[in-house]
């Protein structure tokens, strides 16, 4: 059984479409990307806050914060027609209930680096000063998924990187000579695909794959969550704010709808579940979810801290699958997950916790696993 591609990339969000180029630019002759949906980059690539991380939003991990002080000039520098940086982002730390003070804060930010400075009077002005203890400027960027969506089919077509739309993978077992089959559905029907190496990167589906594939499984807890989008007023529309560290919500531009998104740590949440040995499918979990808004309740705490958002008004609200390593609940870090030949030499799973994590996965797949376990 020869196989049908050299590698295989299982998903085709950001990670997926960034794993086939890796592989095509490294010699990889024929590379394909296969994608449940009717798009690329649909999915979690799409409806997430678009937030590029230059390390605030991790002072309880130091390692998740370093990291993305270090990879957001590579993101920036390889997409830059998609990064918006025409905003001001503020970060303003809470009096109470916040699990960093502002002093710890700002101590964390000189240990890696990240620039932070006193925001002017007309900035903390819009916060309550009864409830905010310190409001401070910092560097981070925003990026355009629409844009990105568009990069990524273009560079895919320059390197000559096969694209299999509507096409689910339910499982994947071993095929002779040491290549891994992948058992299909196609617009066309039922079919297998033999690959050399393929990488599962389907997000919040990996462990369901895992589980009808029968392969070991990976711990991952799932959330449905509610971006809520929506129409800033005036004071609040070059800014993206974020409120640490406990009572939590940010308010970021989202570039891809020229509107505003806002995530709140109690109210995005509408459901969530540790996986277990016999996986629930998440997005057939979030389809079912009633898509009642908690948009009033979002808003109406956040007035408290920023009276001005008293005025926002929700135009949509994007609707996605949130999964994360249970580990990293105690730091709220966001490491890479790389599980190499995860039950079949060749299938190699992989998920990250934020966009340019990416790096972190391509440093390790040009680092030889023999180096990178010691």
């Amino acid at each position: 059984m020869r196989p049908n591609d050299d590698v295989v990339a299982i998903g085709g969000g950001f990670y997926g479409c960034t794993l086939a180029l890796h592989a095509r630019q490294r010699g990889a002759r024929n590379v394909r990307v296969l994608e449940r949906g009717d798009a690329l980059l649909t999915r979690a690539s799409y409806a997430n806050q678009a937030r590029i991380h230059n390390g605030y939003h991790y002072p309880r991990s130091l390692q998740t914060g370093l990291r993305s002080r270090l990879l957001l000039p590579r993101f920036v520098s390889a997409f830059a027609e998609c990064v918006d940086d025409t905003f001001t982002k503020v970060y303003a730390i809470a009096s109470q209930s916040s699990k960093v003070s502002a002093r710890q804060f700002e101590g964390f930010c000189r240990r890696i680096g990240a620039p932070l400075q006193r925001a002017p009077r007309e900035i903390r002005d819009l916060f309550d000063p009864n409830r905010v203890e310190a409001v401070c400027l910092a560097e981070e960027y925003a990026f355009n998924a629409s844009l990105l969506a568009e990069r990524m089919r273009t560079d895919l077509d320059a390197e000559d990187v096969s694209v299999s739309l509507e096409t689910e993978v339910h499982r994947v077992r071993r095929g002779p000579d040491g290549t891994v089959v992948l058992e299909c559905t196609t617009p066309d029907g039922d079919t297998e695909i033999v690959a050399g190496t393929v990488y599962c990167a389907t997000y919040s589906r990996i462990g369901k794959l895992l589980a009808d594939s029968g392969l070991p499984p990976i711990a991952f807890k799932h959330e449905l969550t509610e971006m809520a989008l929506v129409e800033v007023p005036e004071p609040i529309r070059d800014l993206g704010i974020t409120l640490m560290c406990g009572p939590f919500f940010s308010i970021m531009p989202f570039p891809a709808r020229d509107l505003h998104s806002l995530y709140h740590v109690r109210y995005t949440l509408h459901a969530t579940w540790n996986e277990t040995a016999d996986p629930v499918d998440a997005y057939a979990a979030l389809d079912a979810l009633p898509k009642d808004s908690a948009f009033d309740l979002m808003i109406r705490d956040a007035t408290r801290y920023v009276p001005a958002l008293a005025d926002c008004r929700r135009i949509d609200s994007n609707w996605e699958v949130r999964t994360v390593l249970p580990d990293n609940e105690r730091d709220d870090g966001r490491p890479i997950l790389l599980s190499r030949d995860h039950g079949l030499p060749g299938f190699h799973c992989v998920m990250g916790g934020k966009i340019d994590n990416v790096f972190d996965v391509l440093d390790a797949l040009d680092t030889p696993a023999e180096v990178a376990s010691r």
